[in-house]
């Protein structure tokens, strides 16, 4: 089905970037269009507590926090539709946007479909998610304090977890299933000064113990075959994130690893197309970093729509 009118603002994405660029762009009176997706909040779905999220002292589950930020945004009549986005043309103006059903046009467009943690694909591991397992040590780590926890894997991001973790946490082990860590030499010689942290080679995880909340884990040698059990209150997967962007080969520029290159946090090279959140954002992955990239790229729309000098009325699909 295509809209045959145009939208002024459609926010592709509705995790804490999203939504936040939905809340300051209806403030802005740009009556934004959020196609939310189907697995709609972000990584933050998968979250117990958060406490690390200013404004809530007792802290916020991350469900919540997400329905609180998406009944915000929906207080000053911000449209959603939760379908995924299929492709985008970011070669002609207006910009289109073909979602699942259908077809949308717009004046300008913020992406911020996030980053996926990768995971071992256990179904332990998936089990027990938000239990004591958990791809995010500067969120959860708090909840481990002087206990016992493994992180899987041995490149940087692996060690950065070690780093964070091993100031909290009674005794930090790394699994890896190869003989030797992946990291650059600087973060490997961190850790290894670390007396709390030991390292667990030529091993992968096979099993995360436990029923409501992790217990152990089973771990399989690579090289023997056997199989042993350690004791332990928290895992951390630490092999990596996936940006979200497999829409926008051909249409922005990626890096490497498939994150959006960008210029000045928010800025791509399209003039009208802004980025926000864990798709750019490789090194902090937070969701108040996350939130703030959100409130920069809808007032860099609010700017750039002002200078098209559109019409202030909306004239969206869904009114």
């Amino acid at each position: 089905m295509a809209n045959k009118k145009i939208e002024k603002l459609i926010i592709i994405g509705s995790g804490p970037a999203g939504l936040t660029a939905a809340i300051y762009a209806a403030r802005g009176n740009l009556n934004p269009l959020v196609i939310a997706g189907r697995e709609a909040g972000g990584q933050l779905m998968w979250t117990t507590d958060v406490d690390d999220y200013p404004g809530f002292e007792n802290g916020v589950l991350g469900p919540d926090l997400m329905a609180k930020m998406r009944k915000q945004a929906e207080r000053f009549d911000t449209r959603f539709i939760n379908e995924d986005v299929i492709s985008v043309d970011l070669k002609k103006k207006p910009f289109v946007v073909q979602s699942e059903s259908r077809q949308l046009t717009t004046e300008s467009l913020i992406i911020a479909t996030g980053a996926s943690a990768m995971w071992l694909g256990l179904e332990s591991e998936q089990r027990l998610r938000g239990r004591g397992v958990s791809a995010c040590a500067v969120c959860d780590g708090f909840f481990f304090k002087d206990k016992k926890v493994i992180v899987v894997g041995g490149g940087d991001t692996a060690m950065r977890e070690v780093n964070y973790l091993s100031r909290m946490c009674k005794q930090v082990s790394v699994v890896h299933r190869r003989d030797k860590l992946r990291a650059q030499p600087a973060l490997q010689e961190l850790v290894k000064s670390k007396k709390n942290v030991d390292f667990i080679l030529n091993s992968q995880l096979e099993e995360v113990l436990g029923q409501e909340k992790v217990t152990g884990v089973k771990i399989k040698n690579t090289q023997t075959g056997k199989i042993s059990q350690l004791e332990v209150d928290g895992v951390f997967i630490a092999i990596g994130h996936k940006p979200n962007t497999g829409f926008l080969k051909g249409e922005l520029e990626l890096d490497e690893k498939g994150y959006v290159l960008v210029e000045d946090e928010v800025y791509t090279k399209i003039p009208g197309v802004y980025v926000a959140g864990d798709l750019a954002d490789h090194r902090y992955r937070q969701a108040v970093t996350a939130a703030g990239a959100g409130c920069k790229a809808a007032l860099n729309v609010e700017e750039y729509l002002q200078k098209l000098e559109l019409p202030s009325e909306g004239n969206g699909i869904l009114q």
